[in-house]
């Protein structure tokens, strides 16, 4: 079966959990800064705020940069993490992650003292309804009202004096989408999302220009589409930002921008550390006075705005922390700031990436030269069809995720390799490989095979799997060209897995085996969000975002899914089998 396409959204699918933290105090917090923020945030335009603190740094010597401070070396340790109302009795700082994804926005609310979660929210939301191939889009305003929606379930259960104790935001967003605004800085055009593949013609122009891939996804390639295909709106940009970006705009009233996010729009120089002129140049001449103002993963954006406090909740004092996208706040969010700490994130997008000292730059576009929200590399695969190809088996028989799994693991299906079934997941073409007009197939079938829904099931599983395994083995690749003889830089011991996927003991056990890496999974599951949260905690307090990780590690599961040895070479074929049928069938169709 070849040409399968899918009907479901983007998006990513996770589920909440809880969490349990250790912490460590700085010796010098910013407090002196955060009063004064406080009463910014009640007399002053972020302007004056800008001044404000700029006059703070020369005067006092405080810096709006919380990395001058120092980490006391006292700890906690604390217990299981457990959920449980506020009460006006614990006057304790509470800081609100918001994860502003495809398909919704996800809002958690953490003490950083007790190291609990202490709220929940989430608001769903869906494309903008399309009959063009490769598009996807949504409107900003969605996002805006998400965040009000899911920041108020978050905080329903917190008296007024708990809500007080809110002391900051943090924002991942989706990464690459395109957000533009013209002079009143109104949204232009619904935004293109990373999983619009409309610019694959732009993309392969700016392939040529650069010198290596440049995927559809890239902010890049969709602006120089819409100047090709909607002249009239893109002669009105006057701002480009990306999601996250916009967020942090309507929460304070100022446009900026930082590495982990810009790093994924093809105009950002990933070894200066600012945008590239020349890169924004085979765009448009222009751009260079459109994009917003870089700011480090330390640095403060702002405070709320009248009206983003009213619409959420939240006080007005409440300070916004730089965000980034959402891999690199996921990578907060499940403890990964040093490097060779590798993660693999298992939503409608499958993800891999690992910190690194410097970039890792792959000429083929398989691996990303992204940055992380700490000021170090993330190098990054990202494929298109992961959750959606199991969700597509499950669909086509009414059965549910559970009940394929069991089906799954019934010795009639369960050898590895499927018995010589493939699916080749690519439902909505591909950005690693960059297929962007591939579609799924499903190859290797025998009489009674499309009967057999626990088969098919784990053939999806695998198939998914294996294209985020090609990533690892570039990955690994790029790490010994980038190190020494005796030092590679990269070498993981571990992966920690993420995302609603990660839920499926049958699915880890597949990438534990395949991967031949031990699988190990946080308690907290929405690691985007609460990297949100840790962040904004992080510089609220005066912590170096990056330290306070480290002081406040991420609980992760007892549970360690180690690989079987036994098993590899079956997995080694299957590998090789995907690899091949996917050349074959798709690799003419993008040379």
């Amino acid at each position: 079966m070849i040409g399968m396409k899918s009907t479901s959204n983007c998006g990513r699918m996770s589920s909440f959990s809880s969490i349990n933290m250790v912490g460590r105090k700085p010796i010098n917090s910013c407090n002196s800064f955060v009063r004064m923020s406080s009463c910014l945030s009640k007399t002053s335009s972020c302007n004056s705020f800008g001044r404000m603190s700029s006059r703070l740094k020369s005067s006092d010597g405080i810096s709006r940069r919380c990395s001058r401070n120092l980490i006391n070396s006292a700890s906690a340790a604390g217990g299981a993490a457990v959920e449980r109302p506020v009460s006006s009795s614990q006057n304790t700082p509470l800081y609100i992650g918001l994860d502003v994804g495809t398909q919704g926005v996800k809002a958690l609310c953490y003490n950083a003292e007790t190291k609990e979660i202490v709220g929940r929210g989430a608001a769903s939301f869906g494309l903008l309804p399309t009959n063009i191939k490769g598009r996807a889009e949504q409107h900003p305003s969605s996002w805006i009202k998400g965040c009000a929606e899911a920041t108020q379930k978050a905080i329903e259960g917190l008296d007024p004096a708990a809500r007080a104790q809110i002391r900051g935001v943090g924002v991942s967003g989706q990464q690459h989408g395109m957000v533009v605004l013209d002079s009143s800085k109104q949204v232009l055009r619904p935004a293109k999302l990373w999983c619009d593949v409309e610019a694959a013609d732009e993309a392969a122009e700016l392939s040529r220009a650069h010198g290596r891939t440049i995927v559809p996804s890239f902010t890049g390639a969709k602006l120089l589409w819409l100047k090709r295909h909607e002249p009239e709106v893109f002669a009105r940009v006057r701002h480009v930002m990306l999601p996250h970006d916009y967020v942090n705009f309507w929460l304070t009233g100022r446009i900026v921008a930082e590495a982990g996010d810009a790093s994924g729009t093809t105009y950002y120089d990933m070894y200066n550390k600012k945008w590239d002129p020349a890169a924004m140049a085979l765009i448009d001449e222009k751009l260079h006075l459109w994009v917003p103002e870089l700011i480090g993963s330390n640095d403060i954006v702002g405070t709320l705005t009248s009206e983003a406090s009213s619409a959420l909740g939240l006080p007005q004092d409440a300070i916004v922390s730089s965000g980034s996208g959402d891999n690199a706040m996921s990578a907060l969010g499940v403890g990964c700031v040093d490097p060779g700490q590798m993660m693999l994130s298992l939503g409608t997008s499958g993800t891999l990436f690992a910190v690194t000292e410097v970039p890792l730059l792959d000429p083929s576009g398989a691996v990303c030269p992204f940055a992380d929200a700490t000021g170090k590399g993330l190098p990054l695969m990202c494929t298109l069809n992961c959750t959606m190809p199991p969700q597509e088996i499950a669909s086509s028989f009414g059965m549910t995720h559970p009940q394929l799994t069991e089906l799954a693991q019934q010795p009639e299906n369960a050898q590895p390799g499927c018995g010589g079934v493939s699916f080749l997941p690519y439902l909505v073409g591909e950005r690693t490989p960059n297929w962007p007009r591939a579609t799924g197939a499903l190859l290797g079938l025998t009489p009674g095979v499309l009967s057999r829904p626990g088969l098919l099931y784990r053939a999806a599983l695998e198939g998914a799997s294996f294209s985020l395994l090609a990533g690892l083995h570039r990955m690994l690749q790029l790490g010994r060209e980038h190190g020494t003889p005796d030092h590679a830089l990269l070498s993981p011991s571990e992966l920690r897995l993420v995302g609603g996927g990660a839920r499926n003991p049958l699915w880890q056990r597949i990438i534990a085996d395949s991967f031949q890496l031990p699988i190990r999974l946080p308690v907290e599951l929405e690691t985007a969000a609460l990297g949100g949260a840790l962040q904004a905690a992080a510089c609220h307090q005066g912590f170096d975002v990056a330290e306070y990780i480290r002081q406040n590690p991420t609980k992760l599961s007892e549970k360690i899914v180690r690989p079987d040895p036994s098993v590899q070479e079956l997995y080694e074929a299957a590998f090789e089998r995907h690899v091949s049928l996917g050349n074959t069938l798709f690799a003419g169709l993008h040379a």
